[in-house]
């Protein structure tokens, strides 16, 4: 059986956490921008790092699974 969660936890974060996508922190002008679609560097940092924890906490704290076959 394979085991799926990392692949479609991934793919649903990188697409929800990308920036400008939903939302930008820190914004070009503002704290938090909403659909500016213009992106900085501490911006992609900081995805990053949302990603990264979020990712962590979900496959290996809470242990979601999802299994085929």
């Amino acid at each position: 059986m394979l085991d799926w969660a990392p692949v479609v936890i991934g793919l649903l974060l990188f697409v929800l956490l990308s920036p400008e996508v939903l939302f930008q922190i820190p914004g070009n002008a503002r704290h938090i921008e909403f659909g500016s679609f213009a992106t900085n560097g501490k911006a992609v940092i900081i995805h990053t790092l949302l990603f990264f924890g979020a990712f962590t906490i979900l496959i290996m704290a809470v242990r979601v699974r999802i299994y085929t076959g």
